[in-house]
């Protein structure tokens, strides 16, 4: 289970926040909640929700279970953005990322951030089951529920919100936490904030599906995966998966969301191969590289998988991980047996030529799969570090440019441009780019320190130290904007 360690400033403030979060009385607050059914403008503005969500971001970032994979999280990205362009609130914007956890856990943060479990990913049977839990958090996010927790009228400042969403996640992924709870309040308050949540369990529920239908999966797929909970839940008793704590179950709402699947046409929709590649690459990637190899031998010997052309990929990159190239490179000819199309296949076929020595037709592999796959992030990344591997910076720098065409805040790619110009020596420009990429990450502390590093630089010129000043200004009036919010 994941297991949120702030830092030290923010475990002092999500204590008070937690304290203050279970004395708010229930009666008075719903009193000033919009109706259920609205996605309502309370009194949190979106910009602050925003902050808020990126704020607990950056605490998950520093965790050793935040799964910084590209491929992983571009995937999700990919569903989680196809169902937001179908969603009631279009200008809500949404930033996915995946914990590297075996419960069956997705949770939804203010300002649109969505985070999702490994072991939910795993557990999916299907492409459409996944969508529906990503549709579930998604409308949790268009309806404001969270929002509503942090209304005005509790005249907490922006670090204790901060704080209080930091302690909620905490205390809803924990179930020590989430006992303590239970003893600092009293029964009835308890009682009425479950109760407040199924409704917006019951509101999410009509909502996802609606947005699962017209983002064009299946949506009994949502109605599987609920079902399966339920079955789980008798076993779980007092240890239920996160998802069930966070999501409490009813049988009113699985025979409500059985109702709605039922009067809605039947659709066959077929997964892509990447869903059952994403799969296959997390179970490759846990425990030892050695086990994970006798998992998917076995997987192959008794043919037991979903599709064989994901259990051979699999055993290539546990393969990988095992130290073991030639074995790789060999599971990987299986692959290619079945043609698949997928730009994960390239990008492990590229790890294993580079792992072999040849960095030549690596590179020659991810700049003719971006041919075929173009704007590819994963692609991108993988090209750009192995440019840096190889000291060809000049040629890393021209590729970030041209990306950043397509992906002008891409936090990911100024880290990769601040890495090539401290290589090269140039200090300014090193520090520029570290600067933006904590801007995007909305660490404006941080990004001031660089700049202020940056002015220090001896190698800029005259356009350059303007260049720098300018932001250097426009980031401080931006700390100070935020400092009046928090007061």
């Amino acid at each position: 289970m994941t297991r949120l360690v702030p830092s030290a400033t923010a475990r002092r403030l999500a204590a008070s926040g937690l304290s203050l979060l279970l004395l708010l009385p229930p009666a008075g607050l719903s009193q000033n909640l919009p109706d259920l059914g609205e996605a309502a403008q309370v009194d949190l503005p979106p910009a602050l929700e925003q902050r808020i969500g990126q704020s607990v971001l950056n605490e998950y970032r520093t965790q050793p279970e935040f799964l910084d994979d590209p491929e992983v999280t571009g995937f999700i990205e990919g569903i989680g953005q196809k169902l937001a362009v179908h969603s009631d609130d279009v200008r809500q914007p949404f930033v996915f990322f995946v914990l590297r956890d075996k419960t069956l856990n997705a949770f939804a943060m203010p300002g649109g951030y969505i985070g999702v479990h490994t072991g939910l990913i795993l557990s999916a049977e299907s492409e459409s089951e996944l969508a529906g839990v990503l549709a579930h958090e998604i409308s949790h996010v268009t309806q404001r529920h969270l929002a509503r927790l942090f209304n005005k009228q509790n005249q907490a400042s922006v670090p204790v919100m901060v704080a209080m969403a930091l302690a909620l996640l905490a205390a809803r992924n924990n179930s020590q936490a989430g006992m303590g709870g239970v003893v600092a309040a009293t029964a009835a308050t308890v009682q009425n904030q479950l109760n407040y949540t199924r409704e917006f369990e019951r509101e999410a529920d009509r909502l996802g599906l609606n947005l699962l239908e017209r983002s064009g999966y299946d949506v009994r797929g949502m109605g599987g995966f609920f079902e399966r909970l339920q079955k789980f839940s008798r076993l779980y008793e007092n240890n239920a998966p996160g998802y069930l704590r966070t999501h409490p179950l009813t049988t009113e709402r699985i025979a409500d969301m059985g109702n709605r699947i039922q009067s809605r046409p039947k659709h066959d929709i077929p997964d892509s191969l990447n869903f059952r590649l994403v799969q296959a690459k997390i179970l490759a990637t846990e425990g030892q590289g050695r086990d994970a190899v006798l998992e998917f031998q076995a997987q192959l010997r008794e043919k037991k998988y979903r599709i064989e052309v994901a259990a051979w990929y699999g055993l290539a990159y546990a393969h990988l991980r095992a130290l073991n190239p030639a074995a790789a490179a060999q599971a990987l000819s299986e692959v290619r047996r079945f043609k698949p199309e997928s730009p994960l296949v390239e990008t492990l076929a590229a790890q294993v030529q580079q792992r072999q020595g040849d960095a030549v037709a690596a590179e020659a592999t991810l700049r003719e799969s971006l041919q075929r796959f173009p704007q590819n992030r994963a692609l991108s990344y993988a090209l750009i570090e192995l440019l840096q591997s190889a000291q060809k910076h000049e040629a890393a720098l021209r590729q970030v440019k041209y990306d950043f065409q397509y992906w002008p805040n891409d936090d990911r790619l100024y880290l990769l441009q601040a890495k090539s110009y401290a290589a090269q020596g140039k200090r300014l420009q090193q520090h520029r780019s570290q600067a933006e990429a904590h801007a995007q990450r909305g660490q404006l502390i941080q990004a001031v320190e660089q700049l202020l590093l940056a002015q220090k630089s001896p190698d800029g010129d005259f356009f350059e130290y303007s260049q720098v000043d300018a932001r250097l200004r426009e980031l401080k009036q931006k700390q100070a904007d935020e400092a009046k919010d928090k007061r």
